[in-house]
């Protein structure tokens, strides 16, 4: 329980950080602007045709007595409503780094430097082109595991009792899971430390990831929240890097204001 409390506290710290940081603020979030418009779109269209994609998934029922063939097509509606909802959740981050590489690069390592006692952060000694493309390449790769999570997760809850209880929290459990490499990655790729340590690495603190994580895949699925949330997430992910690293978040956790300008 004492990890769940300090992965919740990096989040608010991190959100903390970026409030006190406005410029960093307004930079952080062009990025989350340009994927949301991308997702509503993507979200929009899905809820549009899900009736129609249903109907010509389920060719077998349309012989079928009335009313089963449009209960179920509703039911399959609106879980593919659902499994898009859920996978918006886990990729937006993984999509919106992605985007916004160079801006949340800049960003967390401005965090580096306020939170160490010399005023340094690491440096991955890799070109700037060299890091987005490493960035990019493990975002597609967590987009990949996260699909196939949804579709597990999503074939899992027709199954009677269990998809309507354990299924859920399951669910709950990856997304934060999921969310919290994406954003602590940008940190840990300027330590040199790529994706399979990376989740070796976060696996071993689950409920130091889950306390950052859950809490903030909660508030992601509240509409443009994800948008206003994102510069803070990356701080507190930082945060939470060099924790799981080893750094020491004590040096300089609170700052003076003169320390926090720009």
């Amino acid at each position: 329980m004492r990890d769940i409390a300090r992965g919740f506290g990096y989040l608010v710290r991190g959100q903390r950080w970026a409030g006190v940081h406005r410029r960093q603020f307004g930079f952080g979030l062009v990025p989350g602007l340009i994927a949301l418009v991308l997702y509503l779109a993507l979200l929009v269209a899905l809820v549009w045709f899900a009736g129609d994609l249903a109907t010509w998934a389920t060719p077998f029922a349309s012989d079928w007595s009335s009313p089963w063939p449009g209960l179920l097509r509703g039911c399959l509606a609106v879980l593919g409503v659902l499994l898009g909802l859920f996978v918006s959740v886990i990729t937006f981050t993984a999509v919106t780094l992605v985007l916004g590489q160079p801006f949340y690069e800049a960003l967390s390592e401005r965090v580096d430097r306020s939170l160490s006692a010399d005023g340094h952060a690491p440096e991955s000694g890799l070109s700037t082109w060299r890091e987005i493309w490493i960035g990019s390449r493990d975002g597609v790769r967590i987009l990949v595991r996260a699909a196939v999570w949804g579709v597990l997760l999503f074939c899992a809850g027709f199954l009677p009792v269990i998809g309507q209880t354990v299924i859920p929290v399951l669910a709950v459990g990856v997304t934060g899971f999921f969310l919290a490499q994406e954003l602590t990655a940008v940190a840990m790729l300027r330590r040199r430390i790529e994706l399979r340590e990376q989740l070796t690495m976060l696996r071993a603190r689950r409920m130091l990831v889950w306390g950052f994580g859950i809490p903030l895949a909660a508030a992601f699925l509240i509409p443009f929240v994800a948008v206003f949330l994102m510069p803070g997430a990356v701080a507190g992910a930082t945060m939470l890097a060099r924790d799981l690293c080893g750094g020491n978040n004590t040096d300089a956790a609170e700052p003076s204001p003169n320390s926090l300008r720009g």
